[in-house]
């Protein structure tokens, strides 16, 4: 999440100390006239203990549940009618489950027309041999993407929860990092020398897969974030932002959302209107086939590790 300005520089505005004033932190003519802050009232703990036996006192004579008929009978429908209405809302589902059609029969609702022309026409129209994969990025591409916005969302959310200033982040630096781990750890450092260069070639390769086989953006992300994940974890953070920071974090989060944005609609502003969609399928069974499904892939999987680190690294430590 970008900054306009430091912490520093914003105490000095108006708007900082307007703000105090309103939320009662400062008192503008404290210093300025002949006038005091009122102490804070501490109550003794005698007091609040008798405050707490009144008021135990009064509920007992009030809510006497023992001899007050009302509360009984009051109790007793609640009882009754939580019952009622449990088994009715069980016999309402066992009857329409039974007015469900039967497992294979022709007429039943999932096998319809769309199946058959995902399953018929999927390789024709998309170019992707996987048609799980041709189905979710072509046919379903603004499902996707309303996905895609939803990671994109969420970390814009936690960000603006967790984020620490920089400043705070380069105090405490020993603190925020690796304080409460083991330093240096010699096993998890040789294992992440091994394990992540293996993990980011996998998640690369699903993802420019998908099309072909079973992966994609989601997973092959999900593969690469928990490669960034492990690395970090072994290493620290001042060798990960040698090469991935928050700039080139907001450069490849951003661009990847935009990207996808501008190639679903044009893919749909082509299809409603008739038009012929410039983007070329390629040969089935080839790397550079499936249209939009390889890009749309890149960029999926690109939103997915981002996220994925940036939640590790936010809650971790409060910045990226």
């Amino acid at each position: 999440m970008s900054r306009a300005r430091k912490q520093s520089d914003y105490e000095k505005t108006f708007a900082f100390r307007f703000f105090r004033w309103m939320g009662g932190e400062k008192d503008a003519f404290v210093g300025n006239m002949e006038m005091r802050p009122q102490k804070e009232y501490v109550e003794e703990e005698e007091t609040i203990q008798e405050r707490m036996r009144d008021r135990q006192q009064a509920m007992e004579e009030v809510y006497d549940s023992g001899h007050n008929k009302e509360l009984r009978f009051f109790n007793i429908l609640y009882r009754c009618f939580s019952i009622v209405f449990c088994v009715a809302v069980v016999a309402l589902l066992i009857i329409t489950v039974s007015y469900l059609p039967s497992v294979g029969r022709e007429d039943k609702p999932t096998n319809n027309i769309v199946s058959d022309t995902y399953i018929s026409e999927g390789l024709t129209d998309t170019g992707a041999v996987n048609i799980v994969t041709g189905m979710i990025l072509s046919y379903r591409a603004f499902d996707t993407f309303g996905e895609t916005n939803v990671l994109f969302i969420a970390t814009c959310c936690v960000m603006i929860m967790l984020m620490v200033d920089e400043d705070k982040i380069r105090e405490n630096k020993e603190s925020n990092d690796r304080g409460f781990e083991p330093k240096n750890d010699a096993i998890l450092q040789v294992a992440a020398r091994l394990l992540v260069p293996v993990v980011f070639l996998f998640g690369i390769y699903i993802i420019l897969n998908g099309h072909l086989s079973p992966g994609g953006g989601f997973s092959g992300g999900a593969m690469i974030g928990a490669g960034m994940i492990l690395y970090v974890a072994a290493f620290g953070f001042d060798k990960m932002e040698k090469f991935f920071n928050e700039k080139v974090y907001k450069c490849v989060k951003v661009t990847a959302l935009i990207c996808y944005g501008c190639i679903v609609t044009y893919y749909f502003l082509t299809g409603a209107n008739g038009l012929p969609c410039r983007i070329p399928l390629g040969e089935p069974g080839t790397i550079l086939s499936g249209g939009i499904t390889l890009p749309i892939n890149i960029f999926v999987g690109s939103e997915v590790a981002c996220t994925m680190y940036a939640f590790y690294a936010l809650f971790r430590r409060g910045g990226l």
